[in-house]
């Protein structure tokens, strides 16, 4: 029975690694040669397809009895217009999640696990068979959330990107980057692979393996943040300087930190072309910053909220 609400729920859905694959190479047959002239199981990719989209037709059915459902593909996320008052549910992988959240603005997140024997992310607490009982608790305000900083980088032309996990800066290509960055009274010049700028939430991730691997090389130990984690909710953000190259004209002093509080990293752009800025590896969803660019990065204001 419809429950008595007007509340907009959101269900995000993304494409299979099947479908992406039809729309690659136009039928499914073609999809099957080609994996299958790889030595790839094409049965598993199959079986991971009709799992998923059990999943969400599962979801979708018990989410349309609790109020007004509006399906989005991941694709259309960031052009599209979350009410204030809509509760979000994802079907998907972390990096789903992740990729939700930053597009919110105070709306409570559902990270709905479609297939626990593939997938162990730690956005993903429940179930579909969850969502009958869960969503009237979220819709009454009855259960708890976890809060997630967010990272904010804004260019000088008004554009502005959040981070859930990380922010990357640097070149599209396997080049070096040019930039001038700056935090506090310190500036200089760098040439590097790029700069990660990463969360709480982030901290187990790509920053982990860039300190792991400095400190390997250094024969020290890494951060105790970096081993286990910083709290989702830190007020505070961590960078680091992927491969910083010291010469005559460029800079090591500035290659791990923090920023925390009112403080802003700064950064522009000495690159003709290929600059970009893009977050949670979601790399086709960047903002250009070639010559000219000028990115503010700082704790955003606004707040991810997971439900749990």
């Amino acid at each position: 029975m419809r429950q008595d609400t007007d509340r907009p729920i959101v269900l995000v859905t993304r494409k299979t690694r099947l479908e992406e694959l039809i729309v690659r190479y136009n039928t499914l047959e073609q999809v099957r040669f080609y994996i299958t002239h790889m030595g790839g199981d094409f049965a598993d990719y199959e079986a991971e397809h009709a799992c998923y989209r059990e999943a969400v037709t599962k979801a979708q059915r018990t989410l349309e009895g609790l109020g007004h459902l509006q399906v989005v593909d991941r694709s259309f996320v960031p052009n599209f217009i979350f009410a204030p008052q809509a509760v979000v549910v994802a079907v998907g992988q972390d990096g789903l999640v992740a990729n939700t959240l930053k597009y919110l603005d105070g709306q409570p997140l559902i990270g709905v696990n479609p297939d626990p024997g593939r997938w162990d992310g730690i956005l993903l607490p429940f179930r579909t068979e969850t969502l009958a009982r869960l969503l009237p608790a979220v819709l009454a305000g009855q259960r708890p959330w976890r809060e997630v900083t967010l990272a904010e980088v804004r260019l000088n032309d008004g554009q502005v990107l959040y981070g859930v996990n990380d922010l990357f800066i640097g070149q599209r290509t396997h080049v070096s980057a040019r930039y001038e960055i700056a935090l506090g009274t310190q500036r200089e010049q760098q040439s590097s692979s790029g700069i990660i700028v990463s969360t709480g939430l982030g901290s187990t991730g790509w920053l982990r393996s860039i300190v792991t691997g400095a400190a390997a090389i250094a024969g020290t130990a890494p951060a105790e943040a970096m081993v286990h984690g910083a709290a989702w909710d830190a007020e505070q953000l961590w960078y680091t300087v992927r491969e910083p190259f010291p010469s005559r004209t460029t800079g090591t002093s500035l290659v791990f930190g923090t920023i925390r509080g009112d403080a802003v990293l700064r950064l522009r752009s000495l690159m003709p072309e290929n600059g970009v800025i893009f977050s949670d590896g979601m790399e086709n969803d960047f903002l250009t910053f070639n010559a000219g660019a000028e990115a503010t990065i700082r704790l955003a204001k606004k707040k991810g909220y997971l439900v749990v």
